[in-house]
């Protein structure tokens, strides 16, 4: 049986035919590797499938921006919230115009107020009056989503940020120059320079009631705290349910960066 071998004795090495010591075959092999590495080129390196066009601009950055509230708003709802200091009853640890972080986190942990943490709560009822508004709707309605997702302080939302000076069960009183809680004489080295615990206003003993803190400012002579507000809810003692979270830290101005602790100090 006759068999066609393959004519291996010189001839011209053009198209189809092997060059001298080439294998077999060897440029078509080549053309099949190239053209598999176009393929795998062509391929997306991350899961082997064709690689996907781009989504244009008017797509990824509203994405991006969705994305981004989202993060704001379940930091400002489960971790921290930042709120403008307006007055000077906390100076001078805190002064006006600072904005600070409150540790919402730890409320969620079991976290209670303690005497001597300076601490954000809501306005239980009166202690502040309205807060007035720029009468622009669109500017007020911006505003109002901007603090709802955390990007910006409370506008309009009454809160207040004052020390705890005791808490459920405890007997508090001032007299002269002295504050006690529970009998015990309490040291504050952080009242305002020149004044004195009970900055002319002497009251108690008044026990606070179960559920409830009693708050007073640092600068205790400008501060409209529980001391004043003892006809009302409370007796002048703030819900522990009011209250936001321990002042963490002063995030801005940068020249009044300070750190409280976890729990505040």
């Amino acid at each position: 049986m006759a068999v066609n071998l393959p004519d291996t004795h010189g001839g011209d090495a053009g198209a189809g035919t092997a060059a001298p010591g080439a294998p077999v075959g060897g440029r078509a092999e080549a053309r099949r590797a190239r053209r598999a590495a176009e393929g795998r080129r062509s391929r997306s390196p991350k899961n082997g499938r064709p690689g996907r066009r781009p989504r244009p601009w008017w797509i990824e950055i509203p994405a991006m921006a969705a994305v981004g509230l989202v993060v704001a708003l379940l930091i400002k709802t489960c971790l921290f919230q930042v709120f403008t200091i307006p007055s000077g009853s906390m100076e001078n640890t805190l002064r006006i115009g600072d904005r600070v972080g409150v540790n919402k986190f730890a409320p969620l942990t079991g976290w209670k107020p303690e005497p001597g943490q300076p601490v954000v709560f809501k306005d239980p009822g009166g202690w502040l009056p309205p807060q007035a508004t720029d009468g622009n709707p669109l500017t007020d309605a911006l505003g109002s989503a901007l603090s709802f997702v955390g990007l910006v302080p409370p506008k309009d939302d009454n809160y207040l940020v004052k020390r705890v000076i005791a808490t459920g069960g405890q007997t508090v009183q001032c007299s002269g120059s002295t504050l006690t809680v529970d009998g015990a004489k309490v040291d504050e080295p952080y009242l305002h320079p020149g004044d004195d615990s009970c900055a002319g206003l002497d009251f108690g003993p008044v026990t606070v009631p179960q559920g409830h803190v009693w708050v007073e400012g640092d600068h205790r002579s400008d501060s409209a705290d529980s001391r004043y507000h003892q006809r009302g809810p409370g007796g002048g003692a703030v819900p522990v349910d009011n209250v936001v979270g321990p002042v963490s830290a002063v995030v801005w101005p940068l020249g009044h960066l300070d750190w409280f602790g976890w729990v505040g100090r």
